[in-house]
């Protein structure tokens, strides 16, 4: 009698992994390739991200992959490529932790580990990301090989992006994006918006989805997903218990560590026994996981139209975060009284007196029986601070409030050109000269600045670079080459969104084009190193106006035109063979105007000179065509037809004045609507924070000690910290 053979099915198994694991590796090769446009570069990686969302057990070999690649990285000095495979690996992770076993998480943090002793900013990102893989570990692990986390950072991630209310992890996030109209135009605008504003899920619907990943993530496949998702449609409105359950569970989890990992798990288990039980479902079946795409962050975008809007928001979202958190203290508080009033019910005898002190408590408590300020109409912006003074400071409470500072964060995106980061700049000053006196938004609110590239400008390709290099693009020229993962994601993004107008129009679809609000969802997350541009104060004299100059800021450009040369710049800038003709006409050179300046040496050595030029126009500019030289200082070219006065110096204050009867135009990052005429002369110099100028001006009232003992501590000039991968890598 013959017997049946089983086919062995381990070695097909094994065959379709490393099918998996091959072309894991071939996509990330062809990301690293150095032949490959930085363009094609964010579109591979979108691509390779979103096929990992598509089929999450592709994950497993996808970590592979880059943690070995990180690991040649370390053999063989590659640092070019750690850039990518970090937030690479790390948005993996976070996107599907519940599908990734014990000993890979173990790898990918000893690998992290051992990246601690590359220079900055290398060993910056891979202490951040190695504290959120300990924190996504289940320690000890129940088995090296199977599938058990906390899910600490997808549930972390979705709270906060989607302001999901709980009293056990109160962070909250917004996003705020602005456009500036000088670039988008009314269908471009409209195109944008509709791809960024998407209908995203209802509350109840993210909060089943975070209670879905928790659970997979910490039980494996001792949970059945499907019938997980089936039960937890089902609960209805009573899934809102269970997710504070979950929330609580991970967050005392994480406080305990090691020591509180067994009941963590033992607590999870109780809760899936739960819920399918709740829902008439059998809590005992194992089998396959269900997918959980993270959702993109909630996105208010605008139009920029009025400068006063941004500020506006962040008082707004600062008012929002404090009367939540107020009201989550308030509902911890009646929970404790509801636990004290049933303990005090079953003893008969003292209730009314015993009761009163939690009757003066509610009576005290606004809250209880009012709702949350709201604001309909324009109100002043000193009433709007003093209401916000008042919601922080808040009435009497036997309960203080959180002593941790700024634990919410407002993420602001940028989408124009130099002109958009202009106006930022301006606005950004504003603020800090508010705060310097009324110290609220940052004790509620880390800001962090992010910017995407747009510009309405014809598109200029670049040898160096595939990625748009227009004249009103020189910031994200110069982001694009001090982080070369910057310039691959989104100055090619910026190229892209333009089309999108015409897309649109031309495409039957309704449905929104997902890529573009994918690549901000991961800049967003994943841009967390700032490269700080100096801002620069300038006074201008304006003739015939008295009292003190116009004080303005800019960040990157200046330029100064004389109107009676302005024919002859615009035709020495285009015809090169005119130099000879108006060589020979002395008087036709431009304007004499004198300047004092402090020349930027090796050394640091201050050193004031002086000097009159003759020309015909004047550019400033802060940011230096080669990355190598920072940003500390300003470039000043003096165009003229005279070879002997085209002068260009390096400094970092400047004045110039017109000696002659005459006037001249200053326009500032090159942005029509911040440009002023008739003007005399132009004081230049770094911006001093606000705060610093405030501790310095405190000596006349509270004694030279104060001054020594703070303003030394302090950054005395203002930078403008815009969000990249990498950030400047000294």
């Amino acid at each position: 009698m013959n017997k049946k053979t089983t086919p062995w099915n381990p070695p097909v198994a094994d065959s379709m992994s490393s099918a998996v694991e091959a072309s894991m590796y071939n996509s990330i090769q062809a990301i690293l390739r150095q032949a490959a446009s930085s363009c094609n570069k964010g579109m591979l990686r979108w691509t390779l991200h979103k096929k990992v969302e598509t089929h999450p057990s592709n994950s497993v070999s996808l970590v592979r992959v880059l943690v070995k690649e990180l690991e040649k990285v370390e053999r063989l000095d590659y640092k070019m490529h750690v850039i990518p495979l970090l937030h690479t690996l790390n948005y993996v992770i976070i996107q599907q932790s519940s599908h990734i076993p014990c000993n890979l998480f173990q790898r990918v943090y000893e690998c992290f580990k051992r990246l601690l002793t590359l220079p900055e900013p290398y060993c910056t990102i891979a202490l951040r990301y190695m504290r959120g893989i300990k924190m996504e570990q289940i320690t000890p692990a129940p088995s090296p090989t199977i599938t058990s986390s906390t899910g600490a950072l997808y549930q972390r991630r979705v709270i906060a992006e989607q302001s999901l209310r709980n009293i056990h992890f109160p962070h909250q996030e917004k996003v705020f994006v602005f456009a500036d109209p000088a670039v988008f135009s009314g269908s471009l605008w409209q195109a944008v918006r509709a791809d960024l504003v998407l209908a995203g899920p209802q509350s109840d619907t993210l909060a089943r989805r975070v209670l879905l990943h928790t659970l997979q993530a910490g039980l494996g496949k001792a949970c059945h997903g499907p019938i997980l998702t089936q039960a937890l449609e089902d609960l209805g409105e009573d899934v809102e218990k269970y997710f504070q359950e979950v929330v609580l569970a991970v967050e005392q989890s994480i406080e305990n560590g090691e020591a509180g990992r067994d009941q963590y798990l033992t607590r999870l288990q109780h809760i899936y026994r739960d819920i399918p039980t709740s829902a008439n479902q059998d809590p005992k079946a194992c089998g396959s996981l269900s997918n959980t795409p993270l959702p993109s962050p909630e996105i208010h975008f605008h139009l920029w139209t009025n400068e006063e809007e941004l500020w506006n928001e962040l008082v707004n979202f600062t008012l929002n975060v404090s009367t939540s958190e107020r009201n989550s203290m308030y509902q911890e508080e009646e929970e404790e009284d509801v636990s004290k009033r049933v303990s005090l019910l079953s003893v008969d005898s003292g209730i009314e007196k015993d009761l009163s002190d939690m009757e003066e408590r509610e009576q005290r408590n606004p809250f209880t029986r009012s709702r949350s300020p709201c604001f309909r109409g324009r109100m002043k912006p000193e009433d709007k601070m003093a209401l916000v003074q008042e919601n922080i400071k808040g009435p009497t409470c036997s309960t203080p409030l959180p002593k941790e500072e700024g634990n919410h964060t407002a993420r602001i995106v940028m989408m124009g050109d130099d002109r958009v980061l202009g106006r930022l700049a301006k606005a950004y000053h504003s603020i800090r000269k508010r705060e310097a006196k009324h110290l609220i938004l940052t004790k509620r609110v880390n800001l962090q600045i992010y910017y995407i590239p747009v510009t309405d400008e014809p598109i200029v390709n670049s040898p160096e670079s595939t990625s748009q290099v227009g004249d009103r693009l020189s910031l994200a020229s110069f982001l694009g080459r001090v982080d070369p993962w910057y310039e691959s994601n989104i100055n090619s993004l910026g190229a892209m969104i333009p089309k999108l107008a015409g897309t649109s129009r031309h495409s039957r679809s309704s449905e929104p084009n997902h890529f573009l609000v994918d690549v901000l969802s991961y800049y967003l997350r994943c841009g967390l190193q700032p490269v700080h541009f100096t801002l620069y104060s300038v006074k201008i004299s304006v003739s015939g106006q008295t009292g003190s100059p116009v004080n303005e800021v800019f960040v990157s450009h200046l330029d100064a035109e004389f109107p009676e040369f302005k024919t002859l710049r615009e035709n020495l800038k285009q015809e090169r063979s005119s130099l000879r003709r108006t060589r020979k006409t002395h008087g036709t050179c431009g304007a004499v105007v004198s300047m004092n300046y402090t020349k930027v040496s090796l050394s640091k050595q201050e050193v004031v000179q002086g000097m009159s030029v003759m020309t015909c126009g004047v550019v400033i500019s802060a940011i230096s065509p080669n990355e190598t030289e920072g940003l500390d200082s300003l470039t000043v070219h003096f165009d003229s037809t005279n070879p002997r006065c085209c002068t260009e110096i390096r400094t970092q204050n400047i004045k110039i004045r017109i000696l002659e009867d005459k006037t001249f135009t200053v326009c500032l990052d090159k942005d029509g609507r911040r440009k002023y005429t008739h003007v005399q002369s132009i004081e230049i110099s770094p911006c001093l924070d606000p705060g610093y100028c405030l501790q310095t001006s405190s000596k006349f009232s509270v004694g030279e000690e104060r001054e020594a003992g703070l303003s030394k501590y302090m950054c005395k000039i203002l930078p403008l910290p815009i969000n990249t991968f990498a950030g400047i890598n000294h």
